[in-house]
């Protein structure tokens, strides 16, 4: 991902109404949520999310 570029996920692609996580290269943050529910992590908190997704720590409940 280029550092200027802006990833969204929509957490319901069905709706476009859900919570959504917004990836800002050039912020070096992630906000995931709605308007009035909102997190923001820092580069150092998403990588560490990912990490523990990838090997297995946090798994679908």
């Amino acid at each position: 991902m280029k550092e200027s570029a802006i990833q969204r996920v929509n957490l319901c692609p069905e709706c476009g109404a859900c919570p959504e996580v917004v990836v800002e290269a050039a912020k070096a943050e992630v906000a995931i949520g709605e308007a009035g529910n909102l997190v923001k992590l820092n580069r150092e908190a998403w990588n560490t999310l990912v990490e523990k997704i990838q090997t297995g720590e946090l798994k679908k409940i």
